[in-house]
């Protein structure tokens, strides 16, 4: 007598962030993959602060920068970001999520566009800076 057996049972592939691939059990998550580039969490933040500011729950950015623990230097450069153009600030937040190795475009990057107040300049030093970035991703 043959007996057949059927063994049912769920399970993905998971991609670890090294790359390596691993059976798991179950469903896959239906989280997007990879985490947002900093720069645009940085951005969110700055537009948190600013609001905290103009709704009169802190009153300063040196306030902000005593709750944050972090330094007035610090919440400077991250403030600074409110000042880019908004199509730019819009292109940030869209940025793709990166999924290996690190972010295509660094805050230390966007810090010099962002002390230009001239909307115009900021633009040209942001296209020159994502031919650059986006030339290097490999």
């Amino acid at each position: 007598m043959n007996a057949k057996l059927t063994v049912n049972k769920s399970f993905h592939v998971q991609v670890r962030r090294n790359g390596s691939k691993n059976l798991a059990e179950g469903k896959a998550s239906t989280r997007p993959a990879g985490r947002v580039p900093r720069i645009a969490r940085l951005l969110a933040l700055a537009h948190h602060c600013c609001d905290l500011i103009r709704d009169g729950i802190i009153i300063n950015q040196s306030e902000l920068a005593h709750y944050g623990q972090i330094s007035t230097t610090r919440m400077s450069q991250i403030m600074w970001l409110d000042n880019l153009a908004p199509d730019i600030q819009e292109q940030i937040l869209d940025l793709p999520r990166t999924t290996q190795g690190r972010d295509v475009i660094l805050e230390q990057d966007i810090r010099p566009i962002a002390k230009t107040l001239d909307w115009n300049q900021q633009r040209i030093m942001w296209a020159a800076l994502q031919s650059r970035s986006f030339d290097e991703q490999p």
